[in-house]
């Protein structure tokens, strides 16, 4: 089910990433752009917290906001107990 979750969140994100953002001037602020972040950030993390990953940086994207390089953070190992 994650995975047909995650397939599906990465073709919305292809279809805006082919269909719709070429209708626009490119005017990202960040490297890599927004649409590429959110694939990577649900490759790497899945639907969920890729989800939540690119509102964040989705959200940031305003004048007073950052630019630059701002790479998908890398998946956290969980620690063991012992």
């Amino acid at each position: 089910m994650r995975k047909l979750i995650n397939s599906f969140l990465i073709g919305l994100v292809r279809f805006y990433q082919y269909a719709i953002s070429p209708m626009f001037p490119a005017a990202c602020r960040y490297t890599p752009t927004c649409s590429q972040y959110a694939v990577e950030a649900f490759q790497k993390h899945g639907p969920w917290r890729g989800f939540i990953l690119s509102i964040k940086r989705i959200s940031s994207c305003h004048p007073w906001g950052g630019s630059g390089y701002d790479p998908v953070p890398e998946k956290e190992e969980k620690k063991s107990s012992k």
